[in-house]
């Protein structure tokens, strides 16, 4: 069985995330082709469940992956950090082999 886990730092951020939004489920995590290494994660308020969704929860917090994206982001930790003045959703992907420069995209 696939597995997501979150920070609380992360659980606490997608709450607030859709605090102010009435109909957000929670944050929607997927990957798309991109960059100079391969795929590029993708962040969206998710506003409803499709049948190939998997939704993993921590503290009433979810995250949802549907199955396309989900054999990439297996045993992935989800994070949520300051670097510097910037706030942001880092991934801790196991299944990641490289990764570009700028850590824009990855390969696995």
């Amino acid at each position: 069985m696939a597995q997501i886990t979150m920070t609380q730092a992360a659980a606490d951020q997608i709450k607030r995330l859709i605090a102010n939004e009435r109909d957000a489920l929670g944050l929607r995590v997927g990957v798309k082709p991109s960059g100079c290494s391969g795929y590029a994660y993708t962040l969206d308020l998710a506003r409803q469940l499709n049948d190939d969704d998997h939704v993993f929860t921590h503290d009433d917090a979810q995250i949802i992956i549907d199955d396309e994206a989900l054999h990439m982001l297996d045993g992935t930790e989800v994070d949520y950090v300051s670097e510097g003045l910037n706030r942001l959703f880092k991934f801790h992907n196991p299944n990641v082999k490289d990764e570009c420069g700028c850590g824009e995209s990855f390969s696995v």
